[in-house]
């Protein structure tokens, strides 16, 4: 763990930067991890992935409410690479949600932070 820069963590995943990445000046690449998948994001893209789980949240799920329809990954997530969906249920959905929506909270936030601080 010495080698990153937590940014935020949950129950589900974590997002981080290498320092490396920070020794060569590349402030805006992010590392967010979740269910064995490792995507490697700038803030323009960790934006995208929001606006795709508010997308997939709004086009809904299974309507039935017993457990193994619950657990079903039978949700469509796009993700910013053209490439990749993810098959995912309701509640690995709304923790994906929690973990973009806090590390774009804190990148904001540590942005806003550093802009006061150096004026």
């Amino acid at each position: 763990m010495e080698e990153i820069y937590p940014i935020f963590k949950n129950a589900y995943g974590m997002s981080f930067q290498w320092k490396r990445d920070i020794k060569d000046n590349k402030f805006d690449k992010i590392q967010v991890i979740f269910r064995d998948t490792g995507f490697y994001l700038d803030t323009k893209e960790i934006k995208i992935f929001s606006d795709c789980i508010s997308e997939a949240k709004g086009r809904g799920s299974c309507t039935c409410y017993d457990n193994e329809c619950m657990s079903a990954r039978n949700i469509l997530l796009k993700t910013p690479s053209r490439k990749v969906d993810l098959a995912v249920n309701e509640s690995e959905l709304e923790l994906i949600e929690e973990l973009i929506k806090g590390t774009l909270f804190q990148i904001e936030l540590d942005s806003f932070l550093n802009n006061i601080c150096s004026n």
